[in-house]
Order: structure tokens, then C-alpha cells, then sequence
């Protein structure tokens, strides 16, 4: 009986260090700013890959507008 609440906890410790993100790949995305005027494409930013809290800070950063060109994040 030890030994099967010993595989048990094991096994419970393994699964809870996984999130679905990690397990399915999804936990990292490359991102890139891109800047629009008039609802065109001007300008790239370099792209790098962003991961978990970092990815989320990305994504919540809201457009910026100055003198009418748009600069935003886009992720993939």
C-alpha cells in the first residue's frame, strides 16, 4: 500500500509540473512589432520568441499612435 501512494505521489508531482501549454508546444510564440499607417504595413521590428510570463506581458501591451502611424505586437 506505501508503495502504490508512493507511485501515486510521483506520478501526481510529475503531471502537476506540466502545464497544457508546455505539454501541447503552445507556451512560446515569435513576436514582432509592426507599424501601420493608414491601415498599411510600414515598418518591422525584429522578431524573437517570447515564452510564458514574458509572452503575456507582450500581448497585453495595447497599440501605440503617433502622428498617425500605429506600432503594435503581433505574435505567432
Amino acid at each position: 500500500m506505501k508503495r502504490k501512494l508512493s507511485y501515486i505521489a510521483a506520478l501526481f508531482l510529475i503531471a502537476s509540473s506540466f502545464t497544457s501549454c508546455d505539454m501541447l508546444g503552445d507556451g512560446c510564440q515569435v513576436c514582432q512589432t509592426v507599424s501601420y499607417e493608414n491601415g498599411n504595413p510600414i515598418a518591422w521590428g525584429t522578431e524573437s520568441e517570447y515564452c510564458d510570463q514574458e509572452l503575456l506581458t507582450i500581448k497585453a501591451i495595447p497599440p501605440t499612435t503617433y502622428n498617425g502611424v500605429t506600432t503594435q505586437w503581433e505574435c505567432r
